[in-house]
């Protein structure tokens, strides 16, 4: 393996972490990019939710390669596609409320976007994708939901967890697990083995 370190654009504690626990020598160099001026220009030009998440990794890679010539730099997003809207982070209870009310008993998809960039150019490109379907839940049990979950339902585009309570909304799930953690950790560690970051 080698001694480079692997630059993670990104303030992400669950992307650190997954990164982290596949044995990647890891940087935290959070990128300083304005989000809702990128995805309101995006959206006012119609650019589909995978596209917006692809864009907004990229802007991120970006901002922190130029910065670091000869690094590896991995920027990375998600977005949230709920019948062609795109829903953000959640900033209060009743704004989770009301998403987590949209989603009931829907399928909605998750584009997790991941982009590599060396010396300010994109090297590589993934956008994982997974749909998941909630239950019918009743308001009682969002209500107890909302309550024992407090601020963590402000950390994620869909107000949940899968890998914590989050995973008692859904009825079924399709697509890859890592994806939806936010990152498409698979595809990332088959480009970095080539790159000779890993044994082969």
């Amino acid at each position: 393996m080698m001694n480079q370190r692997l630059i993670l654009a990104s303030g992400s504690e669950i992307r650190a972490k997954m990164l982290q626990n596949a044995g990647i020598a890891l940087e935290i160099l959070p990128a300083k990019v304005d989000e809702s001026a990128i995805k309101s220009a995006l959206l006012a030009e119609a650019a589909q939710p995978r596209d917006v998440a692809d864009v907004l990794a990229e802007a991120k890679a970006r901002r922190v390669s130029l910065k670091n010539p000869g690094q590896l730099v991995l920027g990375a997003d998600q977005v949230l596609d709920f019948e062609g809207a795109i829903f953000d982070k959640p900033e209060t209870h009743d704004q989770s409320r009301k998403q987590l009310i949209s989603l009931r008993n829907k399928s909605h998809r998750l584009y997790s976007a991941a982009v590599l960039f060396e010396n300010g150019q994109p090297v590589w490109r993934h956008i994982g994708v997974a749909t998941l379907t909630m239950r019918d839940f009743s308001d009682d049990f969002l209500d107890k939901y909302i309550a024992e979950n407090g601020n963590n339902l402000f950390t994620t585009v869909g107000g949940y967890k899968i890998e914590e309570q989050g995973v008692q909304l859904f009825s079924s799930i399709k697509g890859d697990y890592f994806s939806i953690l936010g990152l498409p950790l698979l595809e990332l560690l088959a480009v970095l083995r080539q790159k000779g970051y890993f044994d082969e």
